[in-house]
């Protein structure tokens, strides 16, 4: 896949578990889990803009494009 989810690494930068994101976005961990692990097809923008917000970052720190 050409598409990159770099979840766990802006969750190492601010220190924060996959339980806490679940629980401060309000979606199941395992879809976070699915995202996290490159496994899902595809991402609401409703959904990228909650795990933004609730890390302050840019939608670009966590989804990359490498052909």
């Amino acid at each position: 896949m050409a598409i990159i989810v770099n979840l766990d690494i802006e969750l190492a930068r601010r220190k924060m578990s996959l339980t806490e994101l679940s629980e401060k976005v309000g979606i199941t961990m395992s879809n976070l889990s699915n995202l996290k692990t490159g496994k899902a097809r595809a991402i609401r923008f409703s959904t990228l803009e909650a795990i933004c917000e609730a890390l302050q970052c840019q939608p670009g720190d966590i989804l990359e494009f490498r052909p």
